[in-house]
């Protein structure tokens, strides 16, 4: 009865030295030392304790966990039923599309609003309101800047090519003029010579020349020789020869303008605009400057008017042509037409107005006057055998003869429709979510569940908070549990408001993209500023999909702009709204729920949290020890596909109990005396090293620790047996001849590890010190010191419940052995003048 003793003495001095606010904290200690998880019973004068894993404990376990699973399911599907059921609790049985049974007559006079018809005239209005346009000044100039640049371009080239007609009209023809300035070289040679020789010419130019023209061409030379000789015979020798340097000026100008235009030629789709360019370089002073105002003054005209989006081509050329018309000379009006059709084409510079389009939208929809249905009193409201309008429907409703009722169908229906949806989850749950739910966890999953019927229910503007929920359920477990209850809540929300007029399709539609979005990212995070701009992405997604979804539904789209872009940016922010409201309220739910997920799990591994700060002062062995179990733990987890975040956290806080007698473990001792040696009392000393369990799930309880890192105290040590008090206490009582000690009075409580996170830490644990002892030894040596340790382990069953496989414990050595590698590679060691300071 030792154990027994002691166990009376620690709680009388808790009781003496603590005062009384603390009485509690002392309580909870031994509660926790006799009755947690164990149960005590004698065996020949020693207590004994027998652990609930055995087989009967199991089954009465596994007997309660069943029961309490079926009342709690039994319960969801209840609640989500009631919810998503609720248009069935005062449904008419004379509905709209129904046959009435018989002739109804209404009981007294009065008149009633439709709300349902005057809601969908209103809207039918919003939509269908032509838009008010208005003036774009900035597309306006960019047009006016293109003509502007055009016209200059040609001034450019008719200013290169010099003034045309570029002698009077009555000393040359305006044709002979053009002839002359643009013809060849040795055509102009030629007319001289024949001038000179004053004879009649046929020229036969050798080459390319087609019979065709050769008539023209030899038409053209006669013409221009005859006027020239004519001026010749009219004016002296110097007029003459006056004439002639201007011509070779108007043709070097000319060429130039040519040589221009030709570097412009450079694909077939310019072709058609040179040629333009060149009717107009050949356009006379006057007439040029009569087409380029002509130009302007139409396209200043077009523009004030106004170019709406979609208006046909043939409208446009009509309208450019009309405008034109008399403005520009014959001859260069088609191009004129052209310039302004290809500047015009695609390039709309009226838009709507969205604030003068909202306005009147507002205004005719409220001029549209209430459906009013009305009846006097005797006056048949619905015959029997007729179907059943809006507004009889009205009527019958109002004077309460629509026979409202509770409609069991329609609530079974709702039942089996939960049934399969909570089904489905159950079984996506069972294949991707590896650790079972706790009944706090499936209550937190019914409590999301329910808000979102609810908010259909109380019609709440931008009411799909889809987004909040697959944010939460992703963070807290799993992405693809996250995906699932945002898919099955679209369906059940889209069957409990069925039919309903006020139900937003668009909204629903937007809200679960946005539910799918954040389930399928925010389980991937890892900080909640991450989570804030995946916010943001929830938002952006639900505006363009809403957009989208209009587009496809909306039944007038070219009026759609300035009634769906609020709207569309409203549900943006609905859905940033919703997962800021779940950024704010997951810690309170963390703690409220016990959940951890790998943002708490980062803020729990902080050094600066309190209680890993007092194990750093108090303890510093055990916090070093801490530090490599934690490095050794993690990368095995890493490796094995495991919670990594769970295995540091839990791993950090798995010795904090040695912070209640820091110098009974040897690693705090710093090379001072053993405790135990001036105790020599293995009994004692048992107590001692396995009070650090107790110690730990009592502090780790009031620092409010999750459950999941509170694991990791007990089954870190699992029932290990404290091997070196065991086997002193079985010499003394040997040397004594007294009876051989039972194992069980020197083990631990356990339990043994129940998940893979905590078997790694049990391995990294029994290994670290073992690894931090070899200094010399071989990679070979240590993985078969490491085998042999995790063989002793499989042997006493440790880790029978924990889901490590037999063919992963090679691997996790491997992993082992490397870290330590890792951390005692060698250095090169300082030469002894580098450490000498009298030496300059």
């Amino acid at each position: 009865m030792k154990r027994l003793h002691l166990l009376a003495r620690q709680i009388k001095e808790s009781l003496r030295k603590s005062p009384l606010t603390h009485l509690s904290l002392a309580i909870d200690k031994a509660k926790i030392f006799l009755t947690d998880k164990k149960i005590l019973i004698k065996n020949n004068g020693h207590p004994r304790y027998r652990s609930p894993s055995s087989a009967a404990g199991k089954k009465i376990s596994r007997n309660l966990k069943k029961l309490h699973s079926s009342v709690l399911l039994i319960l969801v599907v209840l609640s989500l039923t009631s919810v998503v059921g609720y248009r069935f609790y005062n449904h008419p049985r004379l509905a709209v599309g129904t046959i009435s049974p018989r002739t109804i007559i209404a009981p007294e006079s009065n008149s009633f609003e439709d709300v349902k018809t005057t809601r969908e005239r209103r809207q039918a209005i919003r939509t269908g309101v032509v838009p008010i346009l208005k003036l774009d000044p900035t597309i306006t100039k960019q047009m006016e800047g293109k003509i502007e640049a055009y016209l200059n371009e040609i001034d450019q080239l008719r200013k290169l090519a010099g003034p045309f007609p570029f002698v009077d009209v009555k000393t040359l023809s305006l044709p002979t003029q053009q002839y002359l300035r643009s013809s060849q070289d040795w055509e102009w040679q030629t007319i001289l010579a024949a001038i000179a020789h004053s004879e009649e010419v046929n020229p036969e130019e050798p080459g390319f020349w087609s019979e065709s023209n050769k008539k023209q061409l030899k038409r053209e030379i006669q013409q221009a020789t005859s006027e020239l000789q004519n001026y010749r015979r009219r004016s002296d020798e110097a007029a003459y020869k006056s004439l002639q340097v201007k011509v070779a000026q108007a043709r070097l100008g000319y060429s130039l303008a040519q040589t221009r235009l030709s570097k412009e030629q450079t694909s077939n789709s310019k072709i058609e605009k040179i040629e333009q360019k060149v009717v107009l370089l050949n356009l006379p002073d006057s007439s040029w400057n009569q087409t380029k105002r002509g130009i302007l003054l139409a396209e200043e005209r077009i523009l004030s008017q106004g170019i709406p989006r979609g208006l046909p081509l043939y409208i446009v050329k009509n309208s450019v042509e009309k405008n034109l018309h008399n403005l520009v000379p014959a001859i260069s009006e088609p191009i004129a037409t052209d310039l302004l059709l290809n500047i015009f084409e695609n390039n709309p510079n009226l838009i709507e107005d969205i604030e003068a389009t909202q306005r009147k939208a507002q205004q005719k929809a409220e001029e549209v006057p209430r459906a009013i249905v009305q009846k006097n009193k005797g006056e048949v409201i619905v015959r029997a055998g007729e179907r059943i309008d809006q507004s009889q429907f009205v009527l019958l409703d109002n004077f309460g003869l629509s026979g409202r009722t509770i409609k069991w169908e329609g609530l079974g229906l709702s039942g089996m429709v939960v049934s399969v949806a909570v089904s489905i989850f159950l079984l996506v749950e069972k294949r991707v979510y590896r650790s079972p739910m706790r009944r706090r966890d499936r209550i937190l999953l019914c409590l999301l569940s329910l808000g979102v019927p609810l908010l259909v229910i109380l019609r709440f503007p931008y009411y799909t908070n889809l987004p909040a929920v697959g944010l939460l359920v992703s963070s807290f477990y799993n992405p693809a549990l996250g995906i699932t209850q945002v898919s099955l809540l679209t369906g059940l929300m889209c069957f409990s408001a069925a039919n309903s007029p006020t139900f937003g399709w668009y909204y629903a539609i937007a809200g679960a993209v946005g539910g799918l979005v954040a389930a399928a990212m925010a389980g991937r995070l890892r900080s909640r500023e991450e989570l804030a701009l995946l916010g943001c992405g929830v938002g952006l997604a639900q505006t363009v999909v809403y957009l989208i979804v209009y587009l496809i539904i909306s039944p007038a789209p070219l009026t759609i702009w300035y009634v769906v872009l609020p709207s569309a940016i409203l549900c943006g922010v609905s859905g940033l709204a919703w997962c800021t409201v779940a950024l704010g309220i997951s810690p309170y739910l963390e703690r409220l729920f016990d959940l951890v997920t790998p943002i708490r799990l980062a803020e729990l591994s902080n050094p600066n949290r309190p209680l890993l700060k007092r194990l750093a002062t108090e303890a510093p062995g055990t916090f070093q020890h801490t530090m490599f179990v934690a490095s050794l733990a993690e990368a095995a987890a890493r490796e094995l596909h495991c919670n990594v975040e769970l295995v540091r956290a839990g791993t950090l806080y798995h010795d904090i109990g040695k912070m209640h007698d820091p110098l009974g473990f040897i690693e705090n001792q710093m090379g001072g005396p053993n405790k135990h040696d001036e105790i020599n009392d293995p009994y004692i000393s048992t107590e001692i090293i396995r009070k650090h369990v107790t110690e730990g799930l009592v502090m780790a309880r009031k620092y409010g620790l999750p459950k999941a890192i509170c694991d990791f105290i007990p089954e870190h040590q699992g029932t290990l047996l404290i091997s070196y008090f065991y086997y002193q206490a079985k010499q003394q009582a040997e040397n004594a001849g007294e009876t051989v000690p039972q194992e069980y009075d020197f083990r631990y409580d356990g339990p043994v590890p129940q998940s893979r996170e905590t078997g790694i830490v049990m391995l990294a644990d029994g290994c670290e010190a073992a690894l931090r002892s070899l200094k010399d030894a071989t990679p070979e040596k240590a993985l078969n010191m490491v085998n042999k340790i995790f063989k002793a382990r499989l042997q006493d069953n440790q880790l029978a419940d924990c889901g490590l496989r037999r063919e992963e414990l090679p691997f996790i050595a491997e992993v082992f052995v490397r870290v330590w590698q890792q951390s005692n590679h060698k250095r090169i060691a300082y030469p002894k003048a580098a450490l000498d300071t009298n030496k300059k």
